[in-house]
């Protein structure tokens, strides 16, 4: 075949045929076709998009330029979640392990965080001794001890998802609803659960900023799934405000043991209770409530096997960032907004983010959020607490943070409802 051939029918307006996929995905991961023509490529399906069959297809070549994980040899069901990522969503930790506390094994594969949007990895290294990095055979390990796993993914899953995204973030075709789902769709049916719950984010701290773009984007996971025989299910979340108190890597595994504890805050406790029971409910499990497993601590103890099986120390204290700057109401009022980009850009530039992959982050800066939306403030209270581990990086995030909420002398919020809609 031949490159330009393929890059002129998508141009054109037309479906690329199966074998033109198969073709240009394992050309492409060979090194056969050039960064230049598949950045062509990829920004002619950004502008004309694909159908259904296409999507799928590429999906499938995509997972076949690497391994399949499949877990046979454990005794329970498998379930994992998605999300498309935000701002203060902690909500990986003590969901996987809630989970698993009701019976299902957890193999969950995360990422590391980029600009605004926080990772899980990042959070979770913020703990003394603990690994990201894992053999299958030590996935497998875990899995079977603990019931549950948070790791990186292996560089033999979808290799060409992992060449195509390099390119995609450099030449302005991240947008693409068909080459992201393919993207997040490919690393997950590789990965070999038995069900999937996907939480695609919305809001002005998400990826996707108006519920019909991120409609989209679920219904393609969706059928995506569905094709390749993966239970799949996609619930639409709020991403308008920060998920929670805590924005930042340490403060916000600190919040997640509080939910493992009973505790925390309504928002992420909700969450995590919905997505429970949604993961539960793909892997045929609905004896126990998730809300059970975490009054009677049992999710706290998978935790705990979890974060050891792994090499930290769940004692352990956390860092914590050496300076602080507390913002204060400047009225009396009605907290109407909190802009979760906003609070997510001061949490990056206080060090709690990278603008680069190979960035090094700060696991005690963030933010703490003293109040939510709907709540009523006091002129001189605080609203948020910045951390840094140097003061220099404070003027930069005060300036995300200043034009990031909104007090009324009275009235509502205008928000998302928390659960948006549910796609199945």
């Amino acid at each position: 075949m031949d490159a330009i051939d393929v890059i002129r029918a998508k141009r054109d307006g037309g479906a690329l045929a199966p074998e033109q996929i198969d073709w240009a995905v394992d050309a492409y991961t060979r090194g056969a076709i050039a960064e230049e023509q598949m950045s062509a490529l990829a920004m002619a399906i950004l502008l004309n998009g694909m159908s259904r069959p296409e999507v799928v297809r590429w999906t499938e070549a995509m997972i076949r330029s690497g391994e399949r994980m499949e877990w046979s040899a454990l005794e329970r069901p498998t379930t994992d979640k998605h999300s498309t990522g935000g701002v203060g969503d902690k909500i990986t930790l003590p969901l996987a392990p809630l989970v698993a506390a009701c019976g299902a094994a957890v193999p969950q594969l995360s990422g590391r965080g980029l600009g605004h949007t926080g990772g899980t990895l990042d959070k979770l290294e913020s703990i003394p001794g603990w690994r990201a990095s894992l053999s299958n055979a030590e996935m497998l390990d875990v899995l079977g001890s603990a019931g549950a796993v948070i790791c990186a993914a292996g560089g033999g899953l979808a290799p060409a998802d992992r060449k195509l995204y390099a390119l995609r973030d450099v030449t302005g075709t991240v947008e693409s609803i068909p080459l992201i789902a393919s993207s997040i769709m490919s690393k997950k049916i590789a990965e070999g659960t038995g069900a999937l719950v996907l939480d695609v984010k919305v809001g002005s701290g998400a990826f996707m900023k108006t519920v019909d773009d991120a409609r989209e984007l679920a219904e393609t996971m969706v059928a995506i799934g569905t094709d390749h025989g993966l239970r799949t299910v996609a619930l639409l979340t709020a991403m308008d405000r920060p998920l929670g108190n805590a924005v930042g890597n340490a403060v916000e595994v600190a919040e997640s043991v509080e939910v493992l504890a009973g505790g925390g805050p309504s928002d992420v406790v909700e969450l995590t209770l919905t997505l429970a029971r949604e993961m539960l409910a793909a892997a045929g499990l609905a004896a126990k409530d998730p809300a059970d497993a975490l009054k009677d601590g049992s999710a706290m103890d998978v935790w705990r096997r979890m974060i050891t099986a792994q090499g930290g120390d769940p004692d352990a204290p956390l860092p914590s960032a050496r300076e602080t700057h507390v913002v204060t109401a400047p009225s009396a009022g009605v907290l109407t907004r909190l802009d979760a980009y906003g609070v997510g850009v001061a949490a990056w530039r206080l060090g709690a983010g990278r603008a680069r992959k190979e960035d090094p982050v700060s696991f005690g800066a963030g933010v703490i959020c003293h109040a939510k939306p709907g709540d009523t403030v006091r002129a001189g209270e605080p609203l948020l607490t910045l951390r840094a581990d140097d003061e220099t990086r404070f003027a930069r995030a005060l300036e995300s943070v200043d034009g990031a909420y909104s007090i009324a002398e009275a009235g509502e919020p205008s928000l998302h409802p928390l659960i948006i809609d549910r796609v199945s």
